[in-house]
């Protein structure tokens, strides 16, 4: 019984996730839903429904929290529901003051992923895995770094490579990340993390989570936090201010494969970023070497270094 109210509730949704060349779906809000196509060259592309409102979206999570026995209560207990629909299908979703999308979420918005059929063919030439033949290399970083820092810049945010803004109070930190953004592809998906709402994202297909250090008020955590981002498939993963609370999810999400991630945080020098960064990673994971952490960032992490004087702001580090 249960699957068959599930099976006519999803019918607005199902009609998206279940055609084979559909690798899965993203609501970011009411009205659209994006699909994310089996080896396409633009890989999303979004379709509008006047079915997908609000109301139906929440009736969703919360009828998916039912049937399969998951804690959802936004406000006061836990906003996220994981599960797999009939079908292996598997669904992600949050609502509540948790997430937004633009300013018509500020009292609390609603996203969903979920993942659809596989690709038809799954052989091993699919992942171009053949006896005898080298593995392709995908994406590889860039090893040299050219001597000009505007080129070092541009090929670290070419590359995908995580990139860290670093500076004092009013050197521009948040600005100079909103326009690195407008040098992202437009067809990306990209992912905040952020306290409070600063960063301006133009991309289109987009979720904002936000979790305030003082107006929480319900269960969720960085550590959900990070669970949650990463089944979301971001592109492009940007964090809010690094903090003690969040620097050790900030650098876990570094660590989980995504290129373009980009964070900012309060220090004089890129020695100093690398140094506070570390730090306040061991202030909630004591377990890490110091010496060591500082240098698996290096090796990982570019650093934009600002500075101010009066007036005047300038990049005086790019490493």
């Amino acid at each position: 019984m249960a699957d068959i109210v599930l099976d006519t509730l999803l019918k607005p949704l199902s009609e998206f996730f279940t055609p084979e060349f559909v690798e899965e779906i993203a609501i970011n809000h009411e009205g659209e839903v994006w699909l994310r196509l089996h080896g396409a060259r633009v890989p999303w592309v979004s379709y509008t429904s006047d079915k997908l409102t609000k109301d139906y979206l929440l009736n969703v999570i919360g009828t998916v929290a039912n049937i399969y026995e998951r804690p959802f209560d936004p406000i006061r207990g836990m906003p996220v529901v994981y599960a797999t629909l009939p079908g292996n299908h598997r669904f992600s979703a949050i609502a509540g003051p948790n997430v937004m999308y633009d300013d018509r979420d500020v009292t609390g918005g609603v996203a969903l992923n979920i993942r659809g059929t596989s690709a038809p063919d799954t052989s091993f030439e699919t992942y171009h895995l053949q006896k005898g033949a080298p593995l392709l290399k995908v994406k590889p970083r860039n090893a040299a770094k050219p001597n000009d820092p505007y080129e070092r810049l541009m090929t670290a945010i070419n590359d995908g490579s995580p990139i860290l803004i670093s500076g004092a109070t009013a050197t521009g930190k948040t600005t100079f990340l909103n326009h690195i953004l407008t040098l992202i592809d437009q067809n990306a998906r990209v992912i905040t993390v952020e306290d409070a709402r600063e960063i301006q994202v133009k991309q289109k297909n987009r979720v904002h989570f936000v979790l305030s250090r003082t107006e929480q008020t319900n269960e969720f955590n960085y550590a959900r936090l990070l669970d949650l981002v990463v089944r979301m498939t971001p592109d492009v993963i940007i964090g809010g201010e690094v903090s003690t609370d969040n620097a050790g999810v900030l650098w876990e999400m570094m660590g989980t494969g995504h290129d373009h991630f980009y964070t900012t945080i309060h220090a004089e020098s890129a020695e100093a970023a690398y140094a506070a960064f570390a730090d306040r990673i061991l202030h909630t994971q004591p377990a890490y070497d110091r010496a060591e952490l500082m240098e698996e960032m290096k090796k990982k992490m570019h650093v934009v270094q600002l500075s101010r004087d009066g007036a005047l702001r300038a990049v005086t580090e790019v490493v």
